[in-house]
C-alpha cells in the first residue's frame, strides 16, 4: 500500500503546478517557468537522489552482495528519463496554448496511462490486467468530463493535439524507463537523481531562449522554489520510489489524481466554480483511483518480465 500512497502523494504535488503558476507574476512565460522548474528541481533531485541512492546501494551490496551494472543500456535509460522530463514541459504547454487548458490537459493526462500500459505491454509481453483497464477507463472518463465541463472548442488544433500526445508519451516513457532500471537492481533514489541531473542540464540549455526577469519578483522566486522543490524534486522522488512496488501502467494511472487536485485547488484558492458535470467527473475520477488503489494492494510482484521486443 505504501507505493500507492507515494505515487498518489506525488500526483497531488504535480497537481499544484497550475495553481502555483496562477499565483505567480504575470510576466512569466511557459518556457521560462519550465526552465526554472527543471533547474531548481532537477538540481535538488540530483543532489539528494544520487547521494541517498549511493548510500542505499552500498548498504545493499554489503547485505546481499548485489551491485547493479552501469551498462550502456542503463545509462541510456537514465539519460532518456531526464530528456523526457524536459520535453514534457514545452509539449504540454504547446497543447494547452493551442487547444486551451481543459482540452490540452485531458489529452496529455488521459493519454499517459494508456500509452504507459501499451508500452509496458510491448516491452514485457504482459497484458494489462482487467482491473487496470477498468480503473484506467473510469479515471480517464472522469478527466474527460472535467475537460468538457471546463469549456471546449468546436474543433481541436492538430499541432496542439500532437503536443499534448507528446507530453503524455514523454511521461509514459519516464515511467517505463524508471521501472526497468529499478527491476535491473538500481535504487529508486539513484534513478530519480540521474533523471534530475539530466533535466537540470536541459533547463540550463533553455535559458538563452527565454526571459527570466520575473525572478526578481518575490512571487517569482517563491513560485520557482515551490515548482522546483515540491513538484519536481519531492514529487519525482516519491513517484520513482513508488514505482518499486507498482507496474509502470498502474503508477501512470494513479497520477490522474493530478487533475483532481488541480480542480479542488482551483475552487479553494482561486475562487473557481465547478459545473455539475465537473462534479460528476471528479466523482468518476476518484472512483477509478480508489478501484486501482484497492486492486493494486494484492499485486506483490509487479516487476516486468525480462523479455523485450
Amino acid at each position: 500500500m505504501l507505493p500507492v500512497i507515494a505515487v498518489l502523494a506525488a500526483a497531488v504535488l504535480f497537481g499544484t503546478t497550475g495553481t502555483a503558476q496562477a499565483l505567480g507574476p504575470e510576466s512569466t512565460t511557459p518556457l521560462g517557468v519550465g526552465a526554472a522548474r527543471l533547474i531548481v528541481g532537477g538540481t535538488a533531485l540530483a543532489a539528494v537522489g544520487l547521494s541517498v541512492g549511493a548510500r542505499r546501494q552500498r548498504a545493499r551490496f554489503a547485505r546481499d552482495g548485489i551491485r547493479p551494472v552501469a551498462s550502456s543500456r542503463a545509462v541510456a535509460l537514465m539519460a532518456l528519463s531526464g530528456l523526457c522530463l524536459a520535453l514534457y514541459q514545452p509539449l504540454f504547454f504547446l497543447g494547452t496554448a493551442r487547444n486551451g487548458v481543459a482540452v490540452g490537459t485531458v489529452i496529455a493526462l488521459g493519454s499517459a496511462p494508456v500509452l504507459a500500459g501499451l508500452l509496458e505491454w510491448a516491452l514485457t509481453r504482459r497484458r494489462p490486467t482487467t482491473s487496470w483497464m477498468t480503473a484506467t477507463a473510469l479515471a480517464t472518463a472522469g478527466v474527460a468530463l472535467l475537460a468538457v465541463a471546463g469549456g471546449g472548442s468546436a474543433g481541436a488544433d492538430g499541432l496542439g493535439v500532437l503536443g499534448s500526445l507528446g507530453a503524455g508519451a514523454s511521461f509514459a516513457v519516464i515511467a517505463n524507463a524508471q521501472r526497468r532500471l529499478i527491476s535491473g537492481g538500481w535504487d529508486a533514489f539513484t534513478v530519480s537523481g540521474a533523471m534530475g541531473a539530466g533535466a537540470a542540464a536541459c533547463g540550463v540549455a533553455m535559458l538563452p531562449f527565454t526571459d527570466m526577469g520575473w525572478l526578481t519578483d518575490a512571487r517569482g522566486w517563491t513560485m520557482a522554489l515551490w515548482l522546483g522543490l515540491a513538484t519536481v524534486a519531492l514529487a519525482y522522488a516519491l513517484f520513482t520510489w513508488g514505482l518499486g512496488g507498482l507496474s509502470a501502467a498502474t503508477a501512470a494511472t494513479l497520477t490522474l489524481a493530478e487533475p483532481l487536485t488541480a480542480s479542488l485547488l482551483g475552487v479553494i484558492l482561486l475562487g473557481e466554480r465547478l459545473a455539475p458535470l465537473a462534479l460528476v467527473g471528479l466523482a468518476v475520477l476518484a472512483a477509478g483511483l480508489v478501484l486501482l488503489a484497492a486492486t493494486s494492494r494484492s499485486r506483490s510482484n509487479p516487476a516486468p518480465t525480462p523479455l523485450e521486443a
